[in-house]
């Protein structure tokens, strides 16, 4: 079992350390402060009297803020410490840190506070991944601190630690204090970065920064009241990780916010997770739609580029700004090995539109979205079959799953063999159908093209005809997983099939088989339904793709299911989703373990989960729109409710729109 650890972040800042506040790598743990993609303190050690404290208690008042409680060990139960320390953290381009060491005791004392530092400046992919540093690291003590410089070829970061009462050394500073008795000292610490170039100053209480906005974040977000005291605490924590989530994309100045896709290993922007996200988020915090949707069209491939996946059209899946991605180690600058992005920009591109009503920005973006509809014609479809099919074409690195389920075994016949590529996985194909009717839409009420609107939904309704014969496995009574290189089915009985229900490409007549399925055994875990079948070959509780519950998955397949009126299916998963928050403080995790209900009693958490993470955070915000049946109209937003008795009344006050501010409730 891993250890415990405590995460502060804000936009593309974060440190992750144990419960004494203090960060080193450790065994199953990654620790440090990052920023950008690279680790600017890669070990951070408070002692007193040159020895670890222990941790009496802690307490993160904001997401981009932690407190712990400390105090020397004693070595004995029947001796209590007379020194204690308060060590108040605070992240944003930086950090800040408090120290308060206070002599409870009837005797003055001298004392040794110090901290132990280095950076090794690592690549968050070769922290992952174990890989050393090819760079040096110089180190200057200053008369206000050290400063520390990474440097290989013309990359070059730094960390600027600024302790002006220390003594400091290249390693370390110490306080060397005489404290009288019941006497209190302090001392701010700043942490600075500078990184491509540009200095960083660490944000404080009063700078304005998203952390002092966290308030009218709220108040902006719709107000949730419910009898289900889990569900408004599961709501609340999720509007606040969507508040830490937030970065400010480079390449739209001025713009809002949008979601990184999640902590620690994905504090970028990508595409696939940060339009799910944006779409779960619509009827809640729209301009994260906004501002994705533009800094994507901003970055959309113009080019053919094999060593990132590049073609004209495509929207990327990943943007980093670390050492390996600088030096062409990693294709990450942006590459684009994601066969989903594409079709999903257009889908939010629709989704957003129909909830705000801002045509200014479907027309500002129509030259972005038809690139993209060409993408999928001329490169999605990589055979002329009709289907979106991907295969990587960068030989060295890169994805070879460009699908939601994206690790290297999750696309795998009943066997155990991988099927052989290209890869033709069923939800893209909804993915395909639904925003082919979606940019249908938008052509006739908004970009004024009769013509292209009508080939679209030509295209659409050939698609979805031959997809319900040509995926659909009969013996099994379900749609198959993909079509392997050779077109085969790969028949195995998996969660994505549920997502052709959120797009709308099945069939009345494979309806009920589809949804016995998915609420079967098998799949439904009790918690969810499992992205694998538990009784097929490869099934494993905690592999990545091959077992586990994805709470976005299941929001998804949630939404589909309410799309088709199988509203008691769609409350079922969506109460069994919301009932696992509770064991995790209220925050879904990016997934879990896919063990059955009645076996464990509790969801059982997946080993290397991020938290938070985008699409999970966003999870319960779909699921609520799922419950009440939220729709926009012209004047106001509407709903359909269908909550499950055990869920209790849910009312939901200011929902914006184009309609400006709607009030629902469960019981109206």
């Amino acid at each position: 079992m891993k250890p415990p650890s405590v995460r502060v972040l804000d936009g593309s800042s974060f440190a992750v350390s144990d419960t004494q506040g203090d960060m080193a790598d450790a065994p199953a743990q990654v620790l440090g402060l990052f920023f950008r993609d690279t680790r600017h303190l890669s070990r951070w050690q408070l002692r007193l009297n040159g020895r670890p404290t222990d941790a009496l208690s802690g307490d993160t008042p904001g997401y981009d803020q932690a407190v712990f409680f400390l105090v020397p060990g004693t070595g004995t139960v029947y001796t209590n410490p007379t020194l204690s320390i308060i060590r108040s953290r605070r992240v944003g381009d930086g950090m800040r840190e408090q120290l308060q060491l206070t002599n409870n005791g009837m005797d003055s004392v001298y004392v040794e506070l110090s901290i132990l530092f280095d950076a090794d400046f690592a690549d968050i992919f070769a922290v992952k991944d174990g890989l050393p540093n090819k760079g040096t690291v110089d180190r200057h003590v200053e008369a206000d601190g050290v400063r520390l410089c990474y440097t290989r070829g013309d990359f070059r970061r730094e960390t600027h630690i600024l302790a002006r009462d220390a003594f400091c050394t290249d390693q370390s500073l110490a306080f060397r204090l005489h404290l009288p008795a019941h006497h209190s000292w302090q001392s701010d610490i700043e942490v600075r970065m500078v990184a491509d170039g540009q200095h960083h100053e660490p944000k404080t209480a009063t700078t304005p920064n998203m952390a002092e906005s966290l308030g009218e974040w709220r108040e902006h977000a719709p107000q949730l009241e419910c009898d289900w005291d889990d569900l408004r605490h599961t709501y609340q924590r999720s509007v606040d990780d969507l508040a830490a989530l937030r970065f400010y994309p480079d390449t739209v100045p001025g713009a809002a916010s949008l979601p990184a896709a999640g902590l620690p290993w994905f504090m970028a922007l990508f595409g696939r997770d940060s339009l799910i996200t944006s779409y779960q988020a619509l009827p809640f915090v729209p301009e994260l739609a906004a501002t994705t949707l533009r800094a994507l069209a901003a970055r959309q491939a113009t080019e053919h580029d094999d060593f990132r996946d590049a073609e004209p059209g495509k929207i990327l899946h990943e943007l980093r700004f670390g050492e390996m991605t600088y030096f062409h180690e990693r294709p990450q600058s942006p590459y684009y090995g994601s066969a989903d992005a594409t079709p999903l920009f257009l889908i939010v591109l629709d989704e957003y539109q129909r909830w705000s009503g801002d045509d200014a920005l479907a027309r500002e973006l129509e030259p972005s979205a038809r690139a993209a509809l060409r993408w999928i014609d001329d490169y999605g479809d990589r055979d002329g079959d009709g289907y979106q099919e991907y295969q990587r074409r960068n030989t060295e690195t890169g994805l070879d799953n460009q699908c939601w389920k994206d690790s290297w075994n999750s696309i795998v016949h009943p066997d155990g063999q991988l099927a052989s590529e290209p890869r033709a996985t069923c939800e893209l194909q909804g993915y395909v159908y639904d925003a082919w009717l979606r940019c249908a839409r938008l052509a006739r009420t908004v970009w004024d093209d009769t013509e292209l609107a009508e080939r679209l939904e030509q295209k659409a309704a050939d698609l979805k005809k031959r997809f319900n014969h040509d995926f659909w496995v009969a013996d099994g009574a379900f749609f198959a997983l993909a079509l392997d290189g050779d077109k085969q089915q790969v028949p195995t009985l998996s969660s994505n099939m549920g997502q052709l229900l959120w797009s709308g490409l099945v069939s009345e007549d494979h309806l009920t088989d589809v949804v016995d399925h998915l609420m079967g055994e098998a799949l439904f875990s009790g918690w969810g339904v499992r992205t694998l079948a538990d009784n097929e070959a490869v099934y494993n509780p905690i592999e990545y793709h091959n077992g586990t519950v994805w709470p976005h998955d299941n929001s998804l397949i949630a939404a589909g299911l309410a799309r088709y009126g199988r509203w008691e299916e769609a409350g079922r998963i969506a109460t069994a989703i919301l009932e696992t928050a509770p064991y995790f403080s209220h925050r879904l995790p990016e997934t879990f373990a896919g063990f059955p209900r009645a076996m464990t009693g509790a969801p059982v958490e997946y080993p290397s989960a991020c938290t938070p993470q985008a699409w999970a955070t966003g999870t319960p915000l779909l699921l609520l729109r799922v419950l009440l049946g939220l729709q926009p109209d012209t004047n106001r937003c509407t709903a359909d409710p269908h909550v499950p008795p055990r869920l209790g009344r849910i009312q939901l006050h200011g929902i914006p729109g184009k309609w400006g501010r709607s009030d629902v409730s469960s019981t109206s």
